[in-house]
């Protein structure tokens, strides 16, 4: 072992002295996509947990209700590769970045948080009016999310990044990404018959991605849509 890499290794270590662990020895930990910093789940890490993900490289946690390790996706096989792991300011939580080879979430979401509570209508009123009236932003504003999700997704295609669920649709091929396109239309269906503008705003944030996602893999660029629905407006009306 080198000079470089046994300060490596003494750093280490004196930042896991300074852990503090809780009552039960575990830490929580807070697993964040690399990528796009979505938050993917939340789990709980002991000393051995935490020891395994550093030297393997991707996660371990510790089950509370099981009592024992467990390898995230050692059976799924929807494993998350580490690229770095953060403590907080009291050293008492970690946030854990990855890459995730698949879903997060065992329900096969992309990650456990998709759904979500509805805030105390008191609570709406008190938001900033920019966030209430998203329809008065410049239409180049509202909807340039759109057009750099579609330019992550062809930089995806062409890169392949390991662990990356984009990738994962992209490596399954075709097939895959319509199964996954029929699924969210339907989900999208259900919330909206449910009446559930939560979970539809959740569903159709999925659709529209996974919509992308094959327009990626059709070679079909969003302006072709655009410019379509452009076309439609423009036509006389018969009524």
């Amino acid at each position: 072992m080198n000079e470089q890499q046994n300060k490596a290794t003494t750093e280490q270590q004196e930042i896991l002295e300074g852990i503090r662990w809780n009552e039960a020895g575990l830490l929580p930990a807070i697993v964040q996509d690399d990528t796009t910093l979505e938050v993917l789940m939340f789990a709980y890490m002991n000393p051995e947990s935490l020891k395994l993900s550093l030297e393997r490289g991707q996660t371990w946690f510790w089950s509370r209700s099981r009592g024992e390790l467990w390898h995230k996706g050692g059976t799924s096989g929807n494993t998350q590769a580490i690229t770095s792991i953060h403590y907080d300011c009291d050293s008492d939580t970690l946030l854990v970045k990855v890459k995730p080879e698949g879903p997060s979430c065992h329900t096969g979401k992309v990650s456990c948080f998709y759904r979500e509570l509805p805030l105390d209508s008191k609570a709406a009123d008190n938001q900033p009016a920019e966030e209430l009236h998203i329809a008065e932003k410049p239409a180049g504003e509202r909807f340039a999310v759109l057009a750099e999700l579609e330019r992550v997704i062809a930089e995806r295609e062409v890169e392949r990044p390991e662990g990356a669920y984009t990738t994962y649709l992209f490596d399954k091929g075709v097939d895959k990404i319509l199964k996954k396109v029929g699924e969210e239309t339907a989900e999208t269906i259900i919330a909206a018959k449910n009446k559930d503008n939560a979970e539809l705003r959740l569903e159709v944030s999925d659709l529209i991605y996974h919509l992308l996602v094959l327009l990626q893999e059709r070679k079909l660029p969003l302006d072709d849509i655009m410019a379509e629905l452009s076309a439609r407006h423009e036509r006389p009306r018969r009524d």
